[in-house]
């Protein structure tokens, strides 16, 4: 029989705490871009309804929020992790 070669405990833990902080991570970063372009898209386009280009540009914003933070973070932290957490 062959030898089944498996991570040990620790590298299994690690891996599922660095996975959840950046999971987190980006979850609260999405959030807060959305809600500043969801403001930002309401307040100055005052929309009251959303056409499709109201919609793309809303979604637009958030999505440069997340490229401008996916590049500083690479730019701070580790240079194969898009996330600002110190322990990823």
């Amino acid at each position: 029989m062959s030898e089944i070669n498996l991570p040990d405990t620790q590298t299994v833990v690690k891996t599922a705490r660095t996975y959840a902080v950046d999971l987190i991570e980006r979850i609260i970063w999405t959030f807060l871009g959305a809600a500043g372009a969801v403001a930002l898209a309401a307040g100055p386009a005052d929309m009251l309804t959303v056409s499709f280009w109201e919609g793309v540009g809303t979604a637009g914003l958030a999505a440069v929020v997340t490229l401008v933070k996916g590049i500083a973070a690479r730019l701070i932290g580790p240079k194969n992790s898009a996330s600002t957490a110190p322990s990823v």
